[in-house]
């Protein structure tokens, strides 16, 4: 772990935990893990190499998914047998999306999801998700929840965005589900990714275990209160709260996609 900072004092504590708090907050709130918080931060101001911030981001995700699983658990609103569909879609996606990643043109990717998140956003202003809004199972159902996770393990394993980003508002937009079931769900199915990551993470040494700790703990913390939040709020403000998140994953996307074209060839 050569791109891992080498003192470990109180600044490094302090930041581990402010990280993990700002994060547990966005993933209970949002439904998603937390990652387009920590591995900026981890980056910009523990001098973090990317690789090993994103590998400690995934490890903090798993107490910090499981958190936020239990508290939309508790107000019932979490899709169980949808949950796991849509991980072993994304397990294998993740395979497949690794696969391409040296045979495909990355930046033309980001673009690409810029304008997919540019059109969730758009349309987050125009649908307001029912509460009652549930999750049936049907034959179309579970091929589209197959077919979901696929795609999300694949643009998970190109471009190393989280799960949630995409899950959440698709769920929302077209399987019609409610603004806290889709949260609910999304976290529930990023367990086992997050875990199987994890281990492979372990094996490569690109996780911070002492990091990923303080993050994971401190991000347990403030994931119920996000979660609170989020079912205490009108339905179309957190819409308009979700498509002000996804605004800034749009911008970061942008970002490297302007980098990566610049980038020699």
């Amino acid at each position: 772990m050569s791109d891992a900072p080498t003192a470990r004092g109180a600044r490094f504590v302090v930041t581990c935990l402010g990280v993990g708090f700002i994060a547990g907050l966005m993933s209970g709130l949002f439904g998603v893990g937390g990652g387009t918080v920590v591995v900026p931060l981890l980056v910009l101001i523990l001098g973090y190499g990317q690789r090993l911030a994103a590998g400690t981001s995934l490890a903090a995700i798993v107490p910090t998914a499981t958190v936020g699983v239990i508290a939309y658990a508790v107000n019932d609103s979490v899709a169980w047998i949808p949950a796991l569909i849509l991980a072993a879609g994304a397990v294998v996606g993740a395979q497949i999306g690794t696969w391409l990643l040296p045979r495909t043109p990355v930046t033309v990717l980001r673009w690409g999801f810029v304008g997919f998140l540019v059109i969730v956003i758009v349309s987050l202003f125009l649908v307001i998700p029912s509460r009652d809004a549930g999750l049936p199972l049907t034959v179309v159902t579970v091929l589209g929840l197959v077919a979901l996770g696929v795609v999300t393990g694949i643009l998970a394993g190109l471009l190393g965005v989280g799960g949630g980003v995409i899950v959440v508002p698709v769920l929302l937009l077209l399987f019609g589900t409610s603004d806290l079931l889709a949260k609910g769900t999304s976290l529930l199915m990023m367990i086992p990714t997050a875990i199987s990551g994890t281990i492979g993470n372990l094996v490569r040494k690109n996780v911070d275990l002492p990091a990923a700790a303080l993050v994971g703990v401190a991000a347990c913390v403030t994931a119920p209160v996000g979660t609170l939040l989020a079912t205490l709020v009108d339905p179309q403000v957190g819409n308009i709260l979700f498509a002000g998140f996804l605004v800034i994953i749009a911008v970061q996307m942008a970002v490297r996609a302007v980098r990566g074209r610049k980038a020699p060839r």
